[in-house]
């Protein structure tokens, strides 16, 4: 049962923070302690929940299945956003679509290899922890009283890996050590943010420490990085044996390296991973699957729906540090890639050259703004094949345009992480009919087959991977 509403107190209450499954009911009680204020405690079946329960019910809400339950699950998930999908497409298409089977073939779930430890990247906040201490590192879970939070330590999570857990506890005391503020609320000031850590299968260790610069000067910022170096290089920090300590001051929640450089303050500019035989160089921003053994499942899922058009070209939009095309380059003549982020384009060529493949070429840009010129000026060697793995916000809809109005493109493969999400207006565009007002005149696609992949264990997302012909 997905979050939803329940008793609580005699009260409706709506519970977002946390995901039950169909086999436990969730309820909040009241009861009053020997302060004045109420507090409140949550029951599982009856048993009252610890805070570090209630944050694995919303990081890996699918933790208490097992995971042969937990593939059923998403099986029969994906299943249903699938006939949703076919059900729209069928309003304005000649699709034809039934209440309750999907009109194309939906493969059975590709498993994950790795099951627990798998994320090579988590990022750790920082805020009031269960104590009270505005200095702790972990995760934000809500307390049910209006809009407050609170911050829980997240070793116990089941995707986590121990090096990560280990990295924010030292980042975790090295703070609480510091004479500088958290930076909490930005209205409020203070200055030590979140921590990322990044880590790859041969156990090298990128950490990067966001900082609120406020009005320190960079003199008495200095003072401050050479801390943070000294703590995790000679100090108690140490027992991390990171292999480098990025540092990005920012005064916005997120931005770019570009906006706000990311400095090397020691160790090694960049870590590297090995996927399906190819090593790929990973820089403190880039995008890279955060389960390597999936992303081998996924990316050997890709070539084999791809076998059709081999020999030909691909196009490889939101191509990141290039693992996609170059991973399927030795069965193709062409690959042509595109990646807003210019960090991950010089990691894409780079990456290319150190695996000695000379058929890849990355561009640099807003896919909405590059597409629409490069795809006419193409000149294709065999079938052209477009693969597109956006962000959970989907694909621009000038992107959208550009791949179905180009006739050359007759495979399109989708790759979404959040097929319920935009990604169903995007195949509605891509798939529906023609419209003069969204400047969508190309043939339509439609839908031929469909294999989820799961990517994140534990938690109820995956990898769709959606085969559109036309």
């Amino acid at each position: 049962m997905l979050p939803g509403v329940f008793k609580c107190a005699g009260h409706l209450l709506k519970v977002s923070v946390s995901f039950i499954t169909p086999k436990h009911s969730l309820v909040c009680v009241s009861s009053t302690g020997k302060r004045r204020r109420k507090k409140k405690s949550w029951l599982l079946d009856g048993k009252t929940m610890s805070l570090e329960e209630r944050l694995a019910d919303t990081v890996t809400p699918l933790w208490r299945l097992s995971y042969d339950e937990q593939l059923q699950w998403k099986q029969e998930r994906q299943h249903n956003i699938l006939l949703q999908m076919a059900n729209h497409l069928a309003q304005d298409s000649s699709l034809s679509a039934s209440k309750e089977e999907v009109p194309f073939p939906v493969l059975s779930i590709v498993p994950s290899p790795v099951r627990d430890g798998y994320r090579n990247k988590s990022t750790f906040s920082v805020n009031r922890g269960i104590d009270g201490n505005p200095k702790t590192v972990g995760f934000y879970i809500g307390t049910g009283k209006g809009r407050n939070i609170v911050c829980i330590h997240g070793d116990h999570l089941l995707n986590m890996p121990p090096k990560h857990n280990l990295v924010a506890r030292c980042y975790e005391d090295f703070i609480r050590a510091s004479p500088l503020k958290p930076c909490l609320l930005f209205h409020d000031g203070g200055h030590w943010r979140e921590i990322t850590v990044r880590t790859n299968s041969a156990g090298n260790t990128m950490a990067i420490v966001y900082f609120h610069p406020q009005t320190l000067s960079s003199d008495e910022i200095n003072v401050h990085k050479a801390s943070l170096v000294e703590y995790f290089t000679k100090g108690p920090g140490r027992v991390c044996q990171l292999d480098s300590i990025y540092f990005q001051e920012s005064s916005m929640t997120r931005c770019s390296h570009e906006v706000s450089p990311y400095q090397l303050l020691y160790g090694e500019p960049h870590i590297y991973e090995e996927v399906l035989g190819f090593k790929f160089r990973i820089s403190a921003d880039s995008f890279f699957q955060v389960n390597r053994g999936a992303a081998e499942a996924l990316y050997t899922t890709v070539a084999e729906l791809n076998k059709a058009s081999e020999k030909g070209t691909l196009l490889d939009v939101c191509c990141g540090t290039g693992a996609i095309g170059i991973s399927l380059s030795p069965r193709l003549k062409k690959v042509i890639g595109i990646e807003l982020i210019e960090q991950a384009v010089q990691d894409a060529k780079y990456n290319a050259t150190l695996n000695g493949v000379q058929n890849c070429e990355f561009l640099s840009g807003k896919a909405e703004l590059v597409l629409p010129k490069l795809i006419p000026a193409m000149q294709c060697e065999g079938a052209l094949t477009a693969v597109v793995n956006p962000s959970r916000a989907g694909l621009h809809y000038r992107v959208i345009q550009a791949l179905r109005n180009h006739p050359d493109i007759q495979r399109l493969i989708y790759i979404s992480c959040k097929p319920e999400g935009e990604a169903l207006r995007n195949f509605r565009e891509l798939c529906g009919k023609t419209t003069l007002k969204r400047n969508l005149t190309g043939v339509a696609f439609a839908p031929k087959l469909a294999v989820p992949v799961d990517m994140f264990p534990h938690t109820p997302h995956c990898e769709l991977v959606l085969v559109l012909e036309r």
